[in-house]
């Protein structure tokens, strides 16, 4: 008795009570191919098209409404400020953070004066800072 109520749970065995009808038989079809169509996963991930890690090299403070724009579009960006006086470079960094704060991404030093801006898809490993000086001890 048990093995058949466990052969009847996993469609194994007939059951006597159960009724055929033509109507349930088309909607349980579809629903079983509407199921394994959604169950169809890319193996290239969330992206189809390649990641991209775009450089700037601001020169005014309009410029971040670019850089900005990109990180909006989940795309990491180096920001290399050595053209830029200091006063101006702290007004588009702490604008930067307030974007990268918005969409949960990372900033982070990497050199004077240059900066890494990631979205929260991208995994940074390592420190630059900490490389770079180790080098000229």
């Amino acid at each position: 008795m048990a093995f058949e109520k466990i052969g009847r749970f996993f469609g194994l065995a007939e059951d006597d009570d159960f009724e055929n009808d033509g109507y349930q038989a088309e909607g349980s079809m579809q629903t079983a191919s509407l199921n394994q169509s959604n169950k169809v996963v890319s193996i290239n991930g969330k992206y189809s098209q390649p990641q991209k890690i775009n450089l700037f090299e601001p020169r005014i403070y309009s410029d971040v409404k670019d850089i900005a724009t990109h990180l909006l579009q989940n795309q990491a960006i180096v920001v290399n400020f050595q053209k830029m006086d200091e006063v101006q470079s702290k007004r588009i960094v702490d604008f930067l953070s307030g974007t990268v704060f918005a969409i949960n991404g990372t900033i982070q030093r990497i050199g004077d004066n240059i900066f890494l801006c990631t979205p929260n898809s991208f995994t940074v490993e390592g420190n630059m800072a900490d490389n770079i000086f180790e080098k000229f001890e």
